[in-house]
């Protein structure tokens, strides 16, 4: 018999997404679709790991509670895994609002920029904010999340750009993720933009990124990714080339802003860097998915950002999907293009703009967006030996989940096996 110290009963749909132990890679293709449902389902964990997973029926005869074992009845609710947001910039000084009332009005991202807006206006008010501030905002960013049935997320910096600004950014991301439930996953991008003290002097700034603050960083131990906004008018493909390598060098796994806004050839050049993720990807061209699909780079949607900016071009998602390029689906939660928390609203999105079925959006926000950030041995499903994530939700069928958009659905979230709400 099996001792568990907190169990789930009678769950309507038990969405494990996978329950076999042994499945190791992304989905990709068809594979995306694939859902392992158990119908009146139960399951079992012990010390914040899942033990058993099974019917109701039948957990009696495989499970012993453990004195004080917590017990939920879901009395026919749906339980997936936890939500994982592979790409979001949660922590910043302070909304930027003034330029969503621009872009209602006809702005460009680039006008806005120009206007002294966009990235850098983030910028000067991080390097203005005290580490208490940024804390109190991520914290209140991390409740949101959760709250919203989001258990892990990555976090990436790149409001400071500069060693001070960058170093106290992931500072505050990794004092949330110590205090908070959430799991955050910590990535450095001091290439997000130019600094204005660097206007004229790109390649002095590439120099302070390579000789400075990845080091820094690295040997802080306070990020496990590096990211670069690859992108036209921002980093192009040398100076993307120079801080990855020296990351890569540096012990970081690889990310890409990729493609956003015009096609650099930035998936293609992920794929080439062995990078773990590849994002946006608008514009991507066909060379571009190949070399994805022929990778393990995962190419990270982010169909909110998308939203919010009224972006013209979509990225070709049903063509990568058919291409048997490895698909996520995330937030890109940020103070300018997406002032969003809502990783159900994402998968809305993702297939009502992208059209994704509801069941490939679940995929993409849990198992893939778990090999997204290299948590795939972790989390990302309802399977024995993995972390107790998951989520009971107020509704009867998971397509509901995607398809009931605008409120919160949430019955209640457990990180590592305890209830949090």
């Amino acid at each position: 018999m099996i001792t568990a110290d907190f169990q789930i009963v009678h769950a309507g749909q038990l969405v494990c997404i996978s329950r076999d132990a042994g499945e190791s890679q992304p989905r990709r293709g068809t594979g995306l679709s694939e859902l392992s449902i158990v119908n009146d389902g139960a399951l079992a964990a012990r010390d914040g790991n899942i033990v058993w997973v099974g019917e109701t029926g039948n957990i009696a005869r495989n499970v012993t509670p453990a004195p004080g074992c917590h017990v939920i009845d879901a009395q026919n609710r749906v339980v997936t895994p936890g939500l994982i947001d592979s790409h979001a910039h949660p922590v910043f000084a302070a909304p930027r609002h003034a330029e969503f009332e621009m872009r209602m009005e006809g702005k460009t991202y680039m006008e806005i920029a120009a206007a002294g807006g966009g990235i850098r206006s983030s910028v000067a008010s991080v390097r203005g904010a005290t580490l208490e501030h940024l804390i109190a905002v991520g914290t209140q960013t991390a409740d949101r999340m959760i709250g919203l049935g989001t258990t892990t997320a990555e976090a990436k910096s790149g409001y400071g750009l500069s060693l001070a600004a960058e170093i106290k950014l992931l500072e505050a991301i990794a004092t949330v993720n110590d205090q908070h439930p959430i799991d955050w996953i910590p990535t450095v991008l001091a290439a997000h933009e130019f600094p204005p003290e660097f206007d004229g002097r790109h390649e002095e700034y590439i120099a302070c990124i390579t000789d400075e603050i990845l080091p820094a960083v690295a040997q802080r131990k306070l990020a496990r990714f590096s990211d670069v906004f690859f992108e036209t008018g921002v980093y192009d493909r040398g100076q993307t080339e120079r801080v990855q390598t020296r990351a890569r060098e540096l012990g970081f796994g690889l990310m890409f802003h990729a493609d956003q806004l015009s096609d650099t050839g930035g998936a293609k050049l992920a794929a080439q860097m062995g990078a773990v993720s590849a994002a946006h990807l608008e514009y991507i061209s066909p060379d571009g998915i190949a070399a994805l699909a022929e990778s393990d780079t995962i190419a990270v949607l982010l169909p909110g950002a998308a939203y919010s900016l009224n972006m013209p071009v979509h990225p070709p998602a049903r063509r990568m999907i058919n291409a048997g390029v490895a698909v996520a689906v995330a937030t890109d939660c940020n103070p300018g293009s997406n002032m969003s928390e809502s990783m159900p609203m994402a998968m809305n999105q993702a297939c009502v703009m992208y059209k994704l079925t509801p069941a490939e959006a679940l995929v993409a926000a849990t198992w893939n967006g778990a090999w997204a950030i290299r948590r795939g041995d972790r989390i990302g499903a309802l399977t024995p030996g993995r972390q107790c994530d998951l989520v009971v939700w107020d509704v009867s069928d998971y397509r509901e989940i995607a398809y009931h958009y605008g409120v919160n659905l949430v019955q209640t979230v457990i990180k590592n096996g305890a209830p949090i709400n």
